[in-house]
């Protein structure tokens, strides 16, 4: 059995097995010739050295005086010879076989369960191991073609077939065979011989892949994607916003004399991409999305139903449309709106006088309808709740005290570090807008006048001769027409 146990040791080293795979294959197959040697396996018992130096099969026998059954039971006499005196009817022992006397087709069962076994596991081990890669990028070759569907060389000794179905394929390429194809993983399935990997060119995640690898600052996080739309082989649109002010999100996707972007167009053979900003107000973002036309305005016809007018000139119609539609197709898809584009002599004739506008579809989206106003630290958005509870708890939850207290550098709480209260004070600036109020001097006053004021207007005064009411700098009684004269008493 030492050919055996190389075979294991070789297996592991070479193949990539796990140790417990490869041995419960092993174990798999001297049971399964052991069962058609004996017709069962339930008494096989397999036993590995711990350091895999060798294996072994047992047959384990029950001890009787009086065998019915040679398979499962030993004779005592037998038994004592083989494990000694001490044995007694009724123990079990383990007897080592020998698989060289096992049958020829026992032999060859065995065999072709450890083949299938270890293809199961290979299978088992890649499945596994791409199925982690669905969504990544992956390079091969091409090998061959058949009712459309290009099957691409992936390496691995042919255990991973990738295929190209028509489908997920960009309509203007075209390759031959060697050509080198990169694509993206969108599915996994096993084969016969290994696995096959579904592969698309057409995803719109391929792009933005692509895009990741050419732009640091989408692979850090600054820039971010917010969508993807394609027509895959014609054009692309992408709507990317910043993080940071002063980052540019379009600038750092095109890059310097547009470096970063070609080489994107160059990744997808030549395809048209329009990078474009997005933006919350969606008049703003349709206005974007029909990029390179340039938009007039965008008219909100109804909000709720998201149905947008966008107006452009003449002479920009036909780029607002696109080839077939394709531009405004794309625009609509990109921003989830139905828009219709229509000249500014077109538009003329259209009554916005009852239109659902700009401002209800801004209402819809605007952050200041859909948030509350933040008071206190505990209801910032993705503030740690560890240290919010511990300023909540040393009194400094809301949030002017805890800007002021930050501020003096005087929040010194066990728990909370240094690093804690910047973040706290950065989600602060980020989410909470301040209003300036009026200076003490101007508060005062204005209290001050309105106080005269009031003062004023209590005091009443009345004509000496008749009684009737009169008012402050009168010359007259209106009701008698006493002269009257008003002096200031110290």
């Amino acid at each position: 059995m030492s050919e055996m146990a190389e075979a294991i040791r070789l297996l592991i080293a070479e193949k990539g097995y796990s140790e417990d795979s490869v041995k419960q294959t092993i174990e798999k197959a001297l049971k399964a010739a052991y069962k058609r040697t004996y017709g069962t396996d339930e008494n096989a018992i397999v036993k590995f050295n711990d350091d895999l130096s060798d294996v072994a099969i047992y047959s384990r026998k029950v001890v009787l005086d009086g065998v019915w059954d040679p398979v499962k039971e030993i004779e005592l006499e037998e038994a004592r010879k083989l494990a000694g005196d001490e044995v007694e009817e009724g123990d079990e022992i383990d007897i080592l076989e020998d698989p060289k006397t096992f049958d020829r087709s026992a032999v060859s069962t065995g065999k072709q369960t450890a083949h299938q076994g270890l293809n199961e596991t290979y299978k088992n081990s890649l499945m596994n191991e791409y199925k982690d890669k669905i969504g990544e990028i992956i390079i091969g070759y091409h090998q061959r073609e058949r009712n459309g569907t290009i099957y691409v060389d992936l390496g691995n000794a042919g255990k991973v077939e990738g295929i190209l179905p028509v489908k997920y394929q960009s309509k203007l390429e075209y390759y031959e065979k060697n050509d080198r194809i990169k694509a993206l993983i969108v599915d996994v399935k096993p084969t016969n011989s290994g696995i096959q990997l579904i592969l698309s060119r057409s995803d719109p995640k391929l792009v933005s892949s692509i895009l990741e690898k050419e732009v640091p600052e989408i692979a850090d996080g600054t820039v971010e994607i917010h969508k993807i739309v394609r027509d895959a082989g014609y054009r692309t649109k992408i709507a990317v916003y910043s993080k940071r002010e002063e980052v540019d999100p379009v600038g750092a996707c095109v890059g310097i004399k547009g470096v970063r972007i070609q080489n994107v167009i160059r990744e997808l053979l030549n395809e048209k991409i329009d990078v474009l900003e997005w933006n919350p107000d969606p008049a703003v973002f349709i206005k974007n999305a029909l990029s390179p036309a340039e938009v007039e305005r965008v008219v909100i016809m109804d909000a709720e139903k998201r149905e947008a007018l966008a107006i452009v000139e003449e002479s920009q119609f036909s780029l607002a449309i696109g080839r077939q539609g394709q531009n405004v197709r794309l625009a609509n898809r990109l921003c989830d709106w139905n828009i219709d584009v229509k000249t500014v002599e077109q538009a003329q004739n259209i009554d916005f006088s009852n239109v659902n506008t700009v401002q209800n579809a801004r209402n819809l989206f605007n952050d200041e309808n859909v948030y509350d106003e933040i008071a206190t630290v505990s209801e910032l958005p993705g503030v740690d709740e560890r240290v919010a509870a511990l300023l909540k708890e040393n009194g400094f939850d809301q949030i002017q005290d805890f800007v002021d207290a930050f501020d003096a550098d005087t929040i010194h709480i066990e728990g909370v570090s240094a690093d804690d209260l910047e973040k706290v004070s950065d989600l602060i600036s980020e989410n909470v807008e301040f209003v300036e109020e009026e200076n003490e001097e101007a508060a005062e006053a204005s209290q001050t006048e309105e106080s005269t004021e009031e003062e004023e207007a209590e005091e009443e005064y009345f004509c000496p001769e008749c009684g009737a009411k009169i008012t402050f700098g009168m010359t007259k009684c209106p009701n008698c027409g006493i002269e009257i004269e008003f002096s200031d008493e110290e």
